[in-house]
């Protein structure tokens, strides 16, 4: 295998196959637990509001929660995920099976195009996409430019999804990965619809990118972590 096919592999396996099935159980019984405060500004929750298809913004550490929500705060909405290509991204894309949301597999640095591909097939076809604009790797709350170019190739509202957690365990992991304690409670935010428009000079690309960002960044209660990171990676490229 070459290393442009490397690069272009999808990678799964069984096993990675089945923790995620596992895990997406073990979230759904999580999820029940779990006590959950919703503040709608768009109409999300409401069913037949929005008809047209969304494009969900979640920064990665909080993708739990639309896993638990799913079944419980939108369950109408057909949707789907975009994952990365390697065996964490099986992983995710087997759990996010089992509470009813699709995966579409890559990420920039692994099969972008043929992702961005996939996700502009899914909106077409009527179904939401939710993007992890940070994601797979990170720098840590800052926003990839790909989602802007996926909301100007479909004309797609996007809609930011903003999670605070009450007691959770955060991961060392490059994004602290929240994960919420049984019987805690969660805030979950679905805020107004941002559209982007399809002719953008670059100044105008660069501002509504942080246009976003900023919006998203503001709903956070760990901010001060990713400037520790941004800091510390500074210091590292000296």
């Amino acid at each position: 295998m070459t290393s442009e096919e490397k690069r272009l592999e999808i990678r799964t396996s069984r096993k990675a196959r089945a923790i995620g099935t596992i895990a997406g159980w073990l979230l759904r019984v999580l999820a029940w637990t779990i006590r959950m405060e919703v503040d709608d500004r768009c109409g999300f929750t409401e069913k037949g509001k929005i008809e047209h298809r969304l494009i969900w913004c979640i920064w990665h550490s909080r993708l739990l929660a639309l896993v638990m929500a799913r079944k419980r705060v939108y369950p109408w909405r057909e949707g789907v995920a975009l994952t990365s290509a390697s065996h964490d991204g099986a992983t995710l894309a087997a759990a996010l099976k089992v509470v009813g949301v699709g995966a579409v597999r890559g990420s920039t640095s692994r099969r972008g195009t043929a992702a961005l591909k996939g996700l502009v097939r899914q909106l077409r076809n009527g179904k939401d996409v939710g993007v992890t604009p940070d994601g797979p790797r990170g720098p840590r709350y800052e926003l990839n430019p790909g989602l802007i170019k996926l909301a100007q190739l479909t004309h797609v509202p996007v809609m930011c999804f903003h999670v605070r957690y009450g007691c959770a365990v955060r991961l060392k992991t490059w994004d602290r990965f929240v994960i919420p304690l049984p019987f805690s409670k969660i805030f979950i935010t679905f805020d107004e619809l941002l559209d982007v428009p399809r002719e953008l000079d670059d100044d105008g690309f660069e501002a509504k990118r942080c246009e976003i960002e900023e919006r998203m960044r503001r709903s956070v209660d760990d901010l001060e972590l990713a400037a520790h990171d941004h800091s510390r990676r500074k210091e590292d490229r000296r």
